[in-house]
C-alpha cells in the first residue's frame, strides 16, 4: 500500500487572509498566492516516494460568498504549478453535517480507497483544528503547521511545523 501526505489549502499551500486573527480562504483568484517554498517541499515530498492530496474546507461556496468556478480555477492554478495528485474539496457548511467536511475525515477516506494508501503510513498537514482532527480520525499522523490562529478546539498534533516546508523536513527526514 502506498503512504500519501494530506495538504490543507489555505494556510498551508497558499497564503490565508486573516482577519482579527481568523484565517478566512481567498475570494478572487487575484488573491490566491502561493507561499514561499512550496512548490519544492511538494517536489521533495514526491521525490520521497508520497501521494500529495490537497484536502480543503470551502464553505464560502455554500454560502454564496464565492462561486464554485473561482475556486476550481484557484484550483487548476495549484494543479498546473505544483506536482499534486488530487486535490478533494468539500463545499458545504457546517449545518450541511456532511460526511467530507473537516474535522470529519471523509475526504481522507475517500482518498485512500481511490489510491490504496496505508493511512497508519501517512501524514495530514493543516493550520486548524479541524485538520488535525481529520488527520487522527483517519489514522494519519498529524502536523500543525502555526499555532492554529489560538484556537481554543486545538488538539495536540503530532508536531508542530513553522511552515509546509519545516513539516516535509520532519516527514522525510525524521519520519514521525
Amino acid at each position: 500500500m502506498n503512504r500519501a501526505v494530506f495538504l490543507d489549502r489555505d494556510g498551508v499551500i497558499n497564503r490565508a487572509i486573516v482577519r482579527a486573527g481568523r484565517p478566512y480562504s481567498p475570494s478572487l483568484l487575484e488573491e490566491f498566492e502561493l507561499l514561499p517554498g512550496v512548490d519544492e517541499a511538494i517536489r521533495r515530498l514526491r521525490v520521497s516516494r508520497f501521494t500529495v492530496i490537497v484536502v480543503t474546507n470551502q464553505p464560502d461556496v455554500a454560502k454564496g460568498l464565492v462561486r464554485r468556478e473561482v475556486v476550481e480555477a484557484m484550483h487548476e492554478k495549484m494543479l498546473r504549478a505544483l506536482a499534486i495528485d488530487e486535490i478533494k474539496a468539500c463545499y458545504h457548511d457546517d449545518k450541511d453535517n456532511c460526511e467530507c467536511r473537516k474535522p470529519k475525515p471523509g475526504m481522507l477516506l475517500d482518498a485512500a480507497e481511490k489510491w490504496s494508501l496505508n493511512l497508519s503510513m501517512s501524514y495530514m498537514v493543516g493550520d486548524r483544528w479541524r485538520d488535525i482532527e481529520a488527520g487522527r480520525a483517519a489514522g494519519c499522523k498529524t502536523i500543525l503547521v502555526g499555532d492554529g490562529y489560538g484556537e481554543q478546539q486545538a488538539r495536540d498534533p503530532d508536531a508542530v511545523a513553522a511552515s509546509l516546508c519545516e513539516a516535509v523536513q520532519l516527514i522525510v527526514t525524521l519520519e514521525l
